[in-house]
């Protein structure tokens, strides 16, 4: 009897503790069902409070690309402002320090941070060695989010910014901090999506995705087509 009642207690224990992680999984890909049905909602504007705003660079178009989007929008209300380069990126933070110095947002001036991030793979490195320095990137992501903790995310196509998204997407589902995410992809991509858009796109982690030639966007229907923007 004493044997039948352990065994029936062990049972009870067993399938309390699978009960829970059931539950724990169901809640978890509720709110990932949740994320992703209002990510893909059209964003209405709650308040007239600046937003404070992270703006991944990338040497070459990208910078001038991303530089001459921000010179179009309301400057005093994305601050703070905190831009992100790669650490082997030279160029692209002085030429958003260069831009700040010059703009005429007078609220906005001088809220400005520059960062810089660990690369997860090199040109030419080997996918074997990429995998710690991908797990590096990943951690260095997740401390700057953790510090900086965005309500607005632009990019426009480096790969540093796919950690950065990934992470701003399990924030959401975790309920810790709500970043809209806003994806332009660069006029260089006329009839495909580079791979850090075509991430966001499969994996519905851009709450907007802009495309600048009209057959991208037939291509992928859920982008918005909105000119040239340089």
């Amino acid at each position: 009897m004493g044997r039948e009642h352990e065994w029936f207690l062990s049972t009870l224990e067993s399938n309390s503790v699978l009960i829970l992680i059931v539950a724990v999984l169901t809640l978890i890909l509720l709110r990932l069902l949740f994320v992703i049905h209002r990510t893909g909602k059209p964003l209405r504007p709650t308040s007239a409070k600046p937003l404070s705003t992270l703006i991944v660079l990338r040497s070459g178009g990208h910078t001038a690309e991303m530089l001459n989007l921000l010179a179009a929008l309301q400057k005093d209300r994305l601050y703070p402002r905190y831009y992100i380069a790669a650490a082997t990126d030279n160029m692209s933070l002085q030429k958003a320090q260069t831009f700040e110095s010059s703009s005429d947002d007078e609220m906005g001036k001088g809220k400005a941070e520059y960062m810089k991030i660990y690369r997860s793979h090199e040109v030419g490195q080997s996918y074997i060695t990429s995998v710690g320095t991908t797990l590096v990137a990943t951690a260095h992501a997740l401390w700057l989010m953790i510090k900086i903790r965005p309500q607005v995310i632009l990019c426009n196509g480096p790969g540093t910014c796919i950690p950065i998204c990934a992470i701003a997407h399990l924030f959401k589902v975790l309920g810790i901090r709500w970043s809209s995410i806003f994806y332009v992809e660069s006029i260089a991509r006329v009839k495909r999506f580079s791979l850090s858009g075509l991430v966001l796109y499969k994996l519905r982690m851009a709450n907007q995705l802009y495309v600048q030639w009209p057959q991208l966007q037939r291509k992928y229907p859920r982008s918005i087509y909105v000119g040239c923007l340089m």
